[in-house]
């Protein structure tokens, strides 16, 4: 009995073999576009705000100035493209987009700190882009404390010192931030495309009639059509993994195989997804804005972008019943933190539950009808 389902099941998964060696856009966009978009966005996704474009009024125009502003330069956070006569000036090259920052230092900055009189800095920030205009102020605020403490203190060592030390990404880098996260949601992307044209393809080509004349069963066409795309996406995410390591540079701190174990429910996850979004929809079409109207939820909720942390209780709570929140955990886990199978195997186990769940809603959903 069990011999002869799994017959049915890869005479299924043949015939899907066959259909995507005959459309070489599938077989493209299965394999190619994932990486294509992985370079992409690998390369320009970069939350390191460097050389903040910044027009300068100095009205005191001395020595100290100079000094004050080489500080801002050598910061590397800011690069001063302009210096303007008048505030109104500084403004509107704010405005016209010329520059996000504006340094004002008033004619009597030098005078006051003579006097010991508290000086002051005027700073203009675009406030439209929240990074950069968070990493200015933060920036300003630690050049005039150091500034402050030159005065006070003079020479003498500060009487504490804060050595942080940055655990798993010292230099900072996004690339070892984003792009683990990034191989998840490209294949999820994959997967779930792919799937979610399986059976519809059947029903504009009109060939699912012929299932319904089979004696194979319900699930067996589930698992069937999903076997190929199973291969596919472990594959793709191997050969990301391989591209993440030797052309970002990303160092795997784990095992690999921990990795791959835990993206095998994920993958078929995913696949399940796919499957039960063909079985509601009518049309290709149809099927690509589902994919899109289900992926897009996981891609922001997943902490992928933003931490889960920090989002309304509601939406944790969402989070977590997400497949894409568990494997970017886990696959920062691994690359990222080096952690391990002790770590990680809830992980395992909640995503299991999650793709035998989907698939179980796609067979009932994949109403079978015989004659």
């Amino acid at each position: 009995m069990i011999g002869k389902s799994l017959q049915r099941i890869f005479s299924v998964a043949r015939k899907e073999t066959v259909h995507i060696r005959r459309d070489p856009a599938t077989f493209f966009f299965a394999l190619a576009m994932p990486l294509l978009e992985m370079f992409m966005l690998g390369y320009a996704i970069d939350t390191n705000v460097r050389n903040i474009s910044t027009v300068v009024l100095d009205e005191c125009r001395n020595q100290q100035t100079a000094e004050l502003l080489l500080q801002f330069e050598n910061s590397q956070d800011f690069r001063i493209v302009a210096r303007v006569r008048t505030e109104e000036e500084m403004y509107q090259a704010i405005v016209a987009g010329r520059a996000q920052v504006g340094i004002r230092i008033p004619e009597d900055y030098s005078r006051r700190l003579e006097r010991g009189q508290t000086a002051q800095i005027f700073m203009m920030v675009d406030g439209s882009l929240s990074s950069v205009a968070g990493e200015a102020v933060n920036v300003t605020n630690a050049i005039a404390l150091q500034e402050s403490l030159k005065h006070i203190i003079g020479n003498r060592p500060l009487p504490v010192e804060s050595r942080p030390r940055v655990l798993f990404n010292p230099e900072t880098k996004s690339a070892n931030f984003f792009i683990p996260g990034l191989m998840v949601v490209l294949s999820q992307l994959m997967a779930t495309m792919l799937t979610a044209n399986a059976v519809v393809r059947e029903k504009e080509q009109g060939t699912l009639e012929q299932l319904y004349m089979t004696p194979v069963r319900a699930r067996e066409v589930m698992v069937g059509k999903m076997l190929p795309y199973l291969v596919m996406t472990v594959l793709e995410f191997g050969v990301i993994t391989f591209f993440m390591r030797v052309v970002f540079g990303v160092p795997i701190h784990g095992s690999v195989l921990t990795l791959m174990i835990i993206a095998l429910p994920f993958a078929l996850t995913c696949l399940a997804l796919g499957l039960w979004i063909s079985t509601r929809a009518m049309t290709r079409d149809a099927a690509s804005q589902m994919v899109i109207g289900t992926v897009m939820p996981c891609i922001f909720l997943s902490g992928y972008l933003f931490p889960v942390e920090s989002m309304p209780f509601v939406f944790r709570q969402i989070a977590w019943l997400l497949p894409t929140t568990w494997q970017v955990d886990a696959a920062r886990g691994v690359i990222l933190r080096g952690a391990g199978w002790a770590e990680l195997w809830p992980h395992f186990v909640v995503l299991w539950g999650m793709a035998l769940a989907l698939l179980a809603l796609a067979t009932l959903n994949f109403k079978k009808r015989i004659g």
